[in-house]
């Protein structure tokens, strides 16, 4: 897997009294990690952000990372991107800086990143929420799409499947976009895997603007960690009308995603799920016992 993957010396200590853990409680062995590194993202040869994640699929990384900025909604905006110069302390390329030219017309931030993108930033959820409105191109409500509950339940484990860094290192998240047809199947389309859950998201949007996608119409996202604000916000910019986890979202991105149209699922482990916004749009629900 090239710089995605490293390998490691490590002590593993095992204390579950057994014969061989008395007689050998620490063994040596290698153990494969999720390689972490920056990468610097410059607007028109101006540094503009720096994220850690890991290394693959950078492009991506970096033209999903604009749209969930609100900078740019459409791969015409986007007019090139390409790696910069630099190199470690033994002269070795590090691939770790990106330029992206944007098309004349596009406006650029002032300086640094958005402050309402984050959602430790210190500002109310209104303000946040009302941030995310007004730099949003598409309308997620919109989006007639209809998933059947059963659909929606079994994504989790399509996702698992597919991380295929995971299966060597158990120490990345990632983020799975299904397309659904009319029969309530699910296609996946594109899978991609980071140290940051944010940055898995930002590689699959990046992927499906430059494959010149977006708006993401009749799609779920499907992400192995939480549903935080900032996610619920990635998918909003991005038109995606279905969010699922496989954890607890936050109270902010519940939020998020009622003010934008969006369903949001969470705890979703193959055999039940919570959903916190948007229910309508997941079919073939039972009613509720003595309802």
């Amino acid at each position: 897997m090239g710089r995605v993957t490293q390998r490691r010396k490590v002590h593993k200590y095992v204390l579950d009294g057994s014969p061989q853990a008395l007689e050998f409680p620490v063994r040596h062995r290698e153990d494969v990690l999720a390689v972490e590194e920056p990468l610097e993202i410059r607007l028109d040869r101006l540094s503009f952000s720096v994220t850690m994640r890991t290394p693959g699929n950078d492009f991506d990384l970096v033209a999903g990372f604009l749209v969930s900025e609100g900078i740019i909604w459409s791969p015409e905006q986007l007019v090139s991107l390409r790696f910069c110069a630099g190199e470690d302390e033994d002269g070795v390329q590090t691939f770790n800086v990106v330029e992206a030219q944007l098309r004349p017309d596009v406006v650029r931030p002032d300086t640094g990143r958005n402050v309402f993108t984050s959602s430790s930033c210190g500002i109310c959820g209104t303000d946040s929420i009302e941030a995310v409105h007004k730099s949003s191109h598409f309308s997620p409500a919109e989006d007639p799409l209809m998933v059947p509950i059963t659909t929606l339940a079994s994504l989790p484990d399509r996702l698992r499947e597919a991380q295929a860094v995971f299966d060597v290192t158990g120490g990345v998240h990632a983020a799975g976009l299904f397309r659904i047809a009319d029969d309530g199947s699910a296609e996946l389309l594109c899978v991609r895997e980071d140290v940051g859950r944010h940055n898995a998201v930002d590689k699959v949007v990046g992927w499906a603007l430059r494959e010149g996608m977006l708006p993401l119409r009749g799609t779920v996202l499907q992400v192995s960690g939480r549903a935080s604000f900032e996610l619920v916000q990635k998918a909003a910019l991005a038109g995606i009308p279905v969010l699922a986890a496989v954890s607890a979202p936050s109270s902010l991105a519940v939020e998020l995603a009622e003010a934008s149209g969006i369903t949001l699922a969470g705890f979703s482990r193959g055999t039940s799920l919570n959903v916190y916004a948007g229910q309508t749009r997941v079919g073939g629900v039972p009613a509720p016992v003595g309802g």
